[in-house]
């Protein structure tokens, strides 16, 4: 192993400072996708979704964060190809983290729903670019991620569209609407469970060291659906008159809550790997001169991240939480529902088939679904160009911006 161009403790605090910074991206950008439609739908406050996002939120980073995380990003690129350069590699990944970071801080003050997974993929691209060459990219990796930013929101946006339609139709338009979300909401709410407690399992408990296999997965969020079916029944039933009173509206808003709350935990435990995972790679090659794909996560690393969210939310994260829930369309707590348990159904089907997708692209392609199941006239336009925009040139200026730190970092400290 070459000698470091810094004291390993600078290199670390600059890492604990970069991750932090990401992390803070991600609070501030990604949380959105949690308690965009929640806050939007009028289902909850601002003030509660900030509250109930720092909780789950921290949580899922700090509890299911992972005790092994990916630290180069989606297989973008071969680490061995900096074995023997070990300070480009740790300069490398410091960039990729501040260039993501930038790029998330502009994105969030401008309210734009971008992907922090796609900001950290570009942003190594741009380091494995500079540093190895445009062909040591595997661009066929990036053009699968890139094809997501298709086919993740268009399923999404499809199957928001019927589960609104069917909730339209079998409880909305009945003549006691009341009655009917009694009796129908505690299967809608089986079907929330199942989904979320498959987010929470293939995308945070795995990493807890829990041996569960498919069909243990399965059997588990199978009896959890059940539980939460008939709880929720128990509840709309003592609550029966204050829907009547307050709308069937009323009764979807309840769903909202523990589906933003789960999300917020599966979300936590899942993208809080986009900060950690380059900061552990620094933090394993400081420590142990090994560049790997993998690397073991600290406790205090996942806090970093945990702290890193929960203040980018309570900061920024108002701005993009209002372009999702108001912005695209005006959405109502049956509407959000809808929006909000497509996302987590794609979510969890990608997770099955390996496929890359974006948390963001895929709530937003669900907001839209169920804007255009009120018709096209109530969607937006002008708004959603502006996100796509966003969308396309998260990876270039992910890219040039790391190129920019990358070059700054070694003119400074003549690497």
């Amino acid at each position: 192993m070459e000698t470091l161009f810094l004291d390993p403790t600078l290199i670390l605090l600059i890492a604990a400072f970069a991750g932090f910074f990401m992390a803070f991206g991600i609070g501030a950008n990604d949380v959105a996708n949690a308690m965009g439609t929640s806050v939007g739908s009028k289902a909850i406050t601002f003030k509660q979704a900030i509250l109930i996002a720092a909780v789950f939120e921290f949580l899922g980073a700090y509890l299911a964060g992972g005790e092994v995380t990916s630290t180069i990003r989606k297989g973008i690129v071969d680490p061995d190809l900096y074995v023997g350069q070990e300070n480009i590699f740790i300069i490398g990944m410091m960039s990729a983290l501040l260039a993501a970071a930038t790029w998330l801080l502009i994105a969030s003050s401008k309210g734009w729903p971008v992907s922090t997974t796609h900001s950290i993929v570009g942003s190594i691209v741009g380091f494995v670019i500079v540093s190895a060459g445009f062909y040591a990219v595997s661009w066929g990796k990036v053009g699968t991620i890139a094809a997501s930013w298709v086919t993740s929101p268009v399923f999404a946006g499809t199957f928001s569209f019927f589960i609104y339609l069917s909730a339209k139709k079998f409880i909305l338009d009945r003549r006691d609407p009341s009655q009917a979300a009694v009796s129908l909401i505690p299967i809608y709410s089986f079907f929330v469970a199942i989904i979320i407690a498959l987010v929470t399992a293939r995308k945070g408990l795995k990493h807890v060291g829990l041996p569960l296999s498919d069909s243990e997965v399965l059997l588990v969020t199978v009896i959890f659906g059940v539980v939460v079916s008939i709880i929720t029944a128990i509840l709309l039933r003592l609550n029966s008159e204050k829907i009547r009173e307050y709308g069937v509206e009323s009764a979807f808003a309840i769903l909202m809550i523990v589906t933003a709350s789960a999300m917020a935990f599966a979300h936590g435990s899942n993208d809080v790997a986009n900060a950690i995972g380059p900061m552990s790679a620094i933090i394993s090659v400081t420590s142990e001169g090994a560049i790997g794909a993998k690397s073991a996560v600290s406790p205090y690393v996942l806090l970093i991240g945990g702290a890193g969210i929960v203040f980018g939310l309570a900061m920024l994260g108002g701005r993009v939480i209002k372009t999702v829930g108001t912005k695209i369309t005006t959405l109502t707590p049956s509407l959000g529902f809808s929006a909000e348990m497509a996302a987590a159904s794609t979510v969890v089907a990608a997770t099955y088939i390996g496929f890359p997708i974006s948390t963001t692209h895929t709530l937003v392609g669900a907001v839209i679904g169920v804007g255009l199941a009120k018709g096209v006239s109530h969607l937006d336009y002008s708004s959603i160009g502006r996100i796509i925009l966003s969308w396309l040139v998260t990876i270039p200026v992910g890219a040039a911006l790391t190129a920019f730190f990358f070059f700054t970092i070694r003119f400074i400290f003549g690497v």
